[in-house]
């Protein structure tokens, strides 16, 4: 498990408008395409340097591609990443402060002392 791909994943497709409508729009095809292409690039490097050793667990995959927030805070990506880019592909289906209230309601179950989420 790599808490630092997942954060990376979140981090990188929040940061991109066009990135959050297609992992909106094809999960699957989005992470199958983001985990071959970007997973091994460097954050915020200006050489073309990459790394072949990180990939997703089937878990982080499934939780990745079914949009499954509560899954992925378990596996300890950052709730703060897991948040902003899920307001930005769901909040627009719901009224004001509905989605931000739904995502709290499905970690309701949840009770400290929370997964590790340092990286």
């Amino acid at each position: 498990m790599s808490k630092y791909l997942l954060d990376k994943f979140l981090y990188t497709v929040d940061r991109d408008p066009a990135l959050v409508e297609r992992y909106r729009e094809n999960p699957v095809s989005t992470v199958s395409w983001w985990e071959r292409e970007m997973a091994g690039k460097l954050l915020n490097c200006t050489v073309d340097e990459r790394t072949t050793w990180l990939s997703f667990t089937g878990e982080e995959r499934r939780a990745l591609r079914e949009h499954d927030h509560v899954a992925l805070f378990e596996l300890g990506a950052h709730p703060f990443l897991t948040l902003t880019l899920f307001i930005a592909m769901f909040e627009r289906d719901h009224g004001p402060l509905e989605y931000q209230k739904a995502y709290a309601r499905a970690m309701n179950h949840i009770s400290l002392p929370y997964p590790d989420i340092a990286t």
